[in-house]
C-alpha cells in the first residue's frame, strides 16, 4: 500500500471513530467526549483517537440528519428565550454560550448563559422576581491550569419549558478569555446586542471555527 493510501485509510478510520463517539454522545451512552472517544476506538479496534473538534463536527452532522428542519426552528426559539433571560440580567454582562450560541443544539440541549456578579443570591432574587422558575442551584468547583475555579449554577425553566443553566462567575472574570475545550477556539459567546442583531439578520447562524 502506498504512503498516501495509508494516510487515507488512517483518516477514514479516525472519522469512523469520531462518528461512533458522536453517536455515543448523541444517544446518551456517554456524557464526556474523552470517554466516548476511548469507547469508540475500542469498539472499532483502533489505537488512535480523533480530536474533540472532529467528534463535535460529526455530532453536529448527526443531529442535523436525525432532527431535520425542526432543529433549526428550535434553535431560533431557544435563542429568543435566551434573549429574554439576558435582558432580565442586563446589568450583569450576560453572555449566551454553549450549543445555543454555537448553533449546534441537539434534542437534550439547554440554554447556557454566563453572568458576572459577586453576590449570586442577587441574581437568584432577580430571576425569581421576574417570574423565572428556578429548579435547582449549586456551587461547582473545577480545576483550570492547576487552580480551583468556583462558580454558582442556577438551573431554571422558561415559560415554554426550555431548560436554562445560568453560570454566575465573579465580576473580575468578566474580561478573562476562555478557550473552548471542544472546538479549540476562544469562547466568545454573544452579548445582548449581538444576539438581537443575529436574530434579525441570520437567526440560525452557526459559530464553528473553520
Amino acid at each position: 500500500m502506498a504512503y498516501g493510501e495509508v494516510l487515507d485509510a488512517d483518516s477514514d478510520l479516525k472519522r469512523r471513530v469520531a462518528q461512533e463517539a458522536a453517536a455515543l454522545l448523541y444517544f446518551g451512552a456517554e456524557k464526556e467526549y474523552k470517554q466516548a472517544k476511548v469507547k469508540a476506538a475500542k469498539t472499532l479496534g483502533v489505537h488512535f483517537l480523533p480530536s474533540n473538534f472532529e467528534v463535535a463536527v460529526e455530532l453536529d452532522r448527526l443531529a442535523e440528519a436525525l432532527e431535520g428542519p425542526v432543529r433549526k426552528e428550535r434553535l431560533i426559539s431557544m435563542r429568543i428565550e435566551a434573549l429574554k433571560i439576558m435582558k432580565i440580567l442586563r446589568d450583569y454582562c450576560p453572555l449566551l454560550i454553549g450549543s445555543v450560541w454555537r448553533g449546534t443544539i441537539r434534542r437534550e440541549s439547554d440554554i447556557d448563559i454566563a453572568v458576572y456578579h459577586d453576590v449570586p443570591d442577587e441574581i437568584l432574587r432577580i430571576l425569581r422576581e421576574n417570574g423565572v422558575k428556578v429548579t435547582k442551584t449549586e456551587w461547582i468547583t473545577t480545576t483550570k491550569k492547576g487552580k480551583p475555579e468556583e462558580s454558582y449554577h442556577i438551573y431554571a425553566e422558561t415559560s415554554s419549558k426550555q431548560r436554562v443553566e445560568i453560570v454566575v462567575r465573579r465580576t473580575e472574570e468578566a474580561k478573562r478569555k476562555r478557550k473552548c475545550e471542544i472546538f479549540g477556539d476562544e469562547l466568545k459567546g454573544l452579548n445582548i446586542q449581538e444576539l438581537e442583531r443575529l436574530l434579525k439578520e441570520n437567526p440560525s447562524q452557526k459559530f464553528i471555527p473553520a
